[in-house]
């Protein structure tokens, strides 16, 4: 598959089957995700992978929604602010941009391995942190992976037409 047929069929996925991701899967994930480039090479980040049922349960208390508890896995991101580069003109932190860069990479091998994901940004980041404390990183994003339901919903792909947001000078 090229990347435009990946991010064609990538999509937000919120419904999983509760077959289990293989750790061949987890393992291939993981290693793009670790490839992906970063500012400086910092590579400011921290990919918590969470899977038992216990930790699973906890994490769903950060962001109760139905459709969440359908996976059966989960990967916290976290930004080290740390070590992340900082452009030195304007102070302008890419700790965020290197984790979303490292995320967008994960969510496309998952996509390659015929895996959903979902980007969720709107959780409960106090319990989060309170839930699963790792000194010096924040919370960025949480990414639910797992085997697509049958019935899970799948939202048309609405995008600007290339014109609208590309200009050549």
């Amino acid at each position: 598959m090229t990347i435009l047929e990946l991010s064609q069929k990538r999509f937000s996925a919120r419904k999983y089957t509760d077959e289990p991701v293989s750790e061949e899967d987890l393992n291939y994930i993981l290693e793009v995700t670790r490839m992906a480039p970063s500012a400086v090479n910092k590579q400011p980040w921290k990919f918590l992978v969470v899977k038992s049922e216990e930790t699973r349960k906890q994490l769903q208390e950060c962001y109760n929604r139905e459709w969440f508890k359908s996976a059966p896995l989960y990967i916290i991101c976290l930004r080290e602010p740390e070590t992340n580069w900082i452009r030195q003109e304007d102070g302008k932190q890419h700790g965020d941009i290197d984790v979303a860069i490292a995320t967008e990479h994960l969510c496309l091998a998952a996509t390659e391995r015929g895996l959903g994901s979902c980007w969720v940004c709107n959780f409960n980041v106090a319990k989060l942190k309170e839930t699963f404390p790792h000194t010096g990183y924040e919370p960025v994003a949480i990414i639910p992976i797992g085997h697509i339901a049958d019935d899970c919903p799948i939202n048309e792909k609405k995008r600007k037409a290339l014109e609208e947001i590309t200009e050549t000078i």
